[in-house]
């Protein structure tokens, strides 16, 4: 009985340890405003192709790394191919592709410093649609994503991206 009481506080110590300071809730101040910060960011690449917004969300050395893609660094190096492509976009037509977030799978950890907050990952799962030739929205990819927010000057920056485990349309 002693062994199985002792086993029973080794697994639930750390789970709840993990709950009451890891992971944020939904409702908490922190998950709430980088859920906005990550819809603004998408919100710009996608729906409105909008380059100083999300130049803005980004620390100067931010750092990308894609599956797929392989690495981009810094924030110039990233957003130069958005803006080639962002010239050609007439922003007034529908969009060329769309993000949605997959419900529920947003997470927001909080990194601190001696309990100072500098920093959060965010994480969750996201698919895409993109157009066909007849102007309708097909699946595309599911991904998994990985955003590590420091605050910079008071505010919240992306200072790395992952994007990975990109699995097509077929599998959700």
């Amino acid at each position: 009985m002693k062994t199985f009481v002792y086993s029973f506080i080794g697994i639930l110590m750390p789970a709840l340890l993990v709950t009451a300071w890891g992971q944020q809730t939904a409702d908490t101040e922190l998950y709430q405003l980088l859920k906005e910060k990550d819809s603004l960011l998408f919100h710009a690449a996608f729906d409105k192709c909008d380059t100083e917004t999300m130049a803005s969300l980004f620390t100067e050395d931010f750092e990308f790394y894609h599956d797929k893609g392989g690495v981009t660094l810094g924030r110039e190096a990233f957003l130069e191919p958005m803006k080639t492509n962002c010239s050609q976009w007439d922003t007034k037509t529908l969009q060329p592709s769309k993000r949605i977030l997959v419900e529920n799978s947003l997470r927001v950890f909080p990194l601190r410093k001696d309990g100072e907050l500098y920093g959060a990952i965010q994480e969750g799962m996201h698919r895409f649609e993109f157009l066909n030739e007849q102007q309708q929205y097909q699946k595309g990819d599911i991904a998994r994503f990985t955003h590590l927010w420091i605050v910079t000057e008071g505010e919240w920056k992306i200072k790395r991206e992952l994007s990975y485990d990109h699995r097509p349309a077929s599998t959700y």
